[in-house]
C-alpha cells in the first residue's frame, strides 16, 4: 500500500525527475502568488450567469465591489463535457430535468455562450479585475488564450484529463489545477502532464468536489500535505456553504481563495444554491485579508501592541522597603508585585546576596542600576 504521509509526499517530491521546476511563486497579472503574500481571491461565477448577458456583467460588477483579485467562469459547450444518449449515467435525476433529460443537454443549458467573454473581459478591465476561465477542452483553451487571459483554470473532474492539461500548459501561462476526487497519485500524474507541456508556474486548490459540501468534507488539514508533496502554492476552492470553512482556510496558509458567488442565492440555476450573494462576498474577503493577517510569525514572543500591558500588568522586583547604599538584598527586601517595570522575576535568587550600589525606595522597581556602579 502507497505510504500516504507527508514524509513520503516529501520524498517523492525531491526524487521526482518532474516537479522541482514549478515555481514556488509565480505573478497572475501583477499580483504574486504564494508563500508570505496576500491570498489570491478568486470570485467563481459558474453557471450563475443564467446565459444571460445582463447577469454576467453584473457578476463582474459584484466581485470588483467586493475587493476580490479574480472573477473566473467556466467554458465549455457540453458536447466537449458529456457523451451523448447512451449509458445510465447520462440520464439526468428527476431534480435536473428541467435543464434537460440527458447530461449533455444539462451542459449546454448551463454554458456560458462564446460571445459573452468577450464583453465580460472587457468589464472586468474596466472594473480593475481579472478575469479568467476554467477550460474544459483543448477548444477552450485555444478560445481564452486568443481572448488574452492571463492564467488557466482546470477543474477538479478535469485533473485526469491529461491531453488537456498538456495543451493548456503549453500555452505558458499560468495553471490552477483543482484537486476534489483527487489523491497524491492523481495529482502527480496531472502535475507530470503539466510539466510535459511546458508550464512552470501551477497553483494548486484542495477541493471536495459535492455541491454543498459539508464542513466536515473539507478536510482543510490536506492542504498541508499537498503543500509538502509538491511545494507549489497551495489554495483552496470551497463549495461550502457560509464563509467560515474559506477563512478557516485563509488562517491555515491558503494561498488562493475560490467560492462561487451568485447575484441572488434563489436563482433557478444548479449553482445558485450553495454560493454566497454579494455582500457576503465582500465580507469574505474582509475576513479572509484580517484571518490571513493574524497567522503572524511563528515567533512566540511579545507583540508591539503588547508592550504596555507587559509593563502595567506583569510582576517585576519591586523594593519592599527604603535599601540603603552597601546593603546586600535578602528576600524580604523584594516583593513580586505590578507593575512590570522593573527586573523580571526570574532574576531573584540570581540577585539575592548582591550588594545594592545606591539607595532605593520603597515601591520602587529595581533595575540593574541599583547593582551595577557605572564605570
Amino acid at each position: 500500500m502507497e505510504d500516504m504521509s507527508s514524509d513520503a509526499g516529501e520524498k517523492r517530491r525531491l526524487h521526482s525527475p518532474v516537479l522541482p521546476n514549478f515555481a514556488s511563486t509565480f505573478k497572475i497579472g501583477d499580483r504574486a502568488i504564494g508563500a508570505g503574500e496576500p491570498c489570491y481571491t478568486i470570485a467563481e461565477a459558474g453557471s450563475n450567469h443564467d446565459r444571460s448577458i445582463e447577469k454576467a456583467l453584473a457578476l463582474v460588477d459584484a466581485a470588483s465591489a467586493a475587493g476580490c483579485d479574480a472573477v473566473k467562469f467556466q467554458t465549455f459547450t457540453g458536447d466537449d463535457i458529456a457523451a451523448g444518449p447512451g449509458t445510465a449515467f447520462t440520464k439526468l435525476p428527476a431534480e435536473f430535468r428541467r435543464w434537460g433529460a440527458e447530461l449533455q443537454e444539462f451542459y449546454r443549458a448551463c454554458s456560458l455562450p462564446t460571445e459573452f467573454h468577450k464583453p465580460i473581459a472587457e468589464r472586468a478591465r474596466e472594473r480593475g479585475i481579472t478575469f479568467f476561465s476554467s477550460a474544459f477542452s483543448e477548444w477552450a483553451v485555444d478560445f481564452l488564450v486568443e481572448l488574452g487571459v492571463p492564467a488557466i483554470k482546470i477543474a477538479s473532474f478535469e485533473l485526469v484529463h491529461l491531453p488537456l492539461i498538456r495543451h493548456a500548459a503549453s500555452a505558458r501561462l499560468p495553471l490552477i489545477l483543482s484537486t476534489g476526487l483527487a489523491g497524491l497519485g492523481d495529482i502527480e500524474r496531472a502535475l507530470e502532464a503539466a510539466n510535459q507541456g511546458g508550464a512552470t508556474d501551477i497553483a494548486l486548490l484542495h477541493c471536495g468536489s459535492n455541491y454543498p459540501l459539508s464542513a466536515a468534507g473539507a478536510n482543510l488539514s490536506a492542504m498541508e500535505t499537498i503543500r509538502r508533496a509538491f511545494l507549489v502554492p497551495v489554495g483552496y476552492s470551497d463549495h461550502t456553504r457560509g464563509l467560515a470553512v474559506p477563512i478557516a482556510a485563509a488562517a491555515l496558509g491558503a494561498s488562493l481563495i475560490e467560492k462561487h458567488f451568485t447575484l441572488n442565492r434563489s436563482g433557478d440555476g444548479p449553482d445558485h444554491a450553495f454560493a454566497i450573494e454579494p455582500g457576503e462576498l465582500r465580507e469574505m474577503v474582509a475576513q479572509i485579508t484580517e484571518a490571513q493577517a493574524a497567522i503572524g510569525s511563528s515567533l512566540k514572543r511579545r507583540v508591539p501592541e503588547e508592550e504596555l500591558n507587559a509593563r502595567r500588568g506583569r510582576r517585576s522586583l519591586i523594593a519592599a522597603r527604603d535599601i540603603k547604599h552597601g546593603e546586600y538584598l535578602s528576600r524580604e527586601m523584594v516583593k513580586v508585585v505590578r507593575p512590570g517595570e522593573g527586573l523580571e522575576p526570574f532574576l531573584l535568587d540570581v540577585l539575592l546576596g548582591t550588594r545594592i550600589v545606591r539607595n532605593v525606595k520603597a515601591e520602587s522597581p529595581l533595575t540593574w542600576d541599583d547593582f551595577l556602579a557605572k564605570a
